[in-house]
């Protein structure tokens, strides 16, 4: 079987096109899921259990239902009460940001809880506020410890934002199965689009393991 190198020669501006949108809301959804994750994470950790309970459910349907499920929600059931026409874009960015918030939560909160009980003890009898605490004191701690789970949840991102095709979201998957459809060809647009992934989390990997041999040091 020869392979044609045409296809991703004339391919090549939407491959380019794609990958751009792939990093915009792959890094949206990174952006945003650290935020709002922070606060899922910490509202899981209240201790009345009512204020726990949104937080805990937000948490159970955003891991416990598949991604695609989540972006046809998004895109035709939640944007159009929002926007009057509903972006793909928007939509896929949207869906990896919250989708990626459960799942950040609860390693903020699993790393929040690894830190000795006494440090916030410490803390508070020197005169800091609970929040105080948490952000001098403990976070910075725990952030060194999340680093590896981060890391394997933003490349999970990575890859997840392909599934934006099936709301005809520009990102680098959908152009390569426009190609595959066009010329009935699938090793080179698809291999293409693996090649390119296979990059992007391959970087990812290694400011991972830099980031984690920094500061495992200090």
């Amino acid at each position: 079987m020869d392979f044609r190198f045409d296809i991703i020669i004339e391919y090549a501006p939407y491959f380019w096109q794609g990958l751009l949108i792939t990093i915009g809301v792959s890094l949206a959804g990174i952006v945003f899921g650290l935020i709002l994750g922070l606060f899922i994470g910490l509202g899981k950790m209240a201790t009345h259990p009512l204020v726990r309970l949104p937080f805990t459910w937000y948490i159970n349907f955003f891991r416990g239902t598949p991604l695609m499920v989540q972006i046809l929600l998004v895109h035709f059931g939640a944007m159009p009460l929002l926007l009057a026409e509903p972006n793909a874009i928007i939509s896929l960015a949207v869906s990896l940001s919250l989708n990626s918030a459960a799942y950040v939560a609860e390693i903020f909160r699993a790393g929040i809880q690894s830190i000795d009980k006494g440090q916030m003890e410490a803390a508070r009898s020197l005169g800091m506020t609970h929040a105080q605490a948490m952000r001098y004191i403990i976070l910075p701690q725990a952030l060194k410890r999340m680093i590896p789970p981060f890391a394997n949840e933003f490349i999970v991102l990575v890859k997840d934002s392909s599934l934006g095709m099936v709301i005809a979201a520009p990102e680098i998957m959908y152009w390569g199965k426009a190609a595959a459809g066009e010329y009935y060809r699938v090793w080179e647009p698809y291999l293409t689009v693996a090649f390119v992934y296979l990059v992007l989390t391959l970087s990812l990997s290694k400011l991972s393991h830099y980031l984690e041999r920094k500061y495992s040091t200090q």
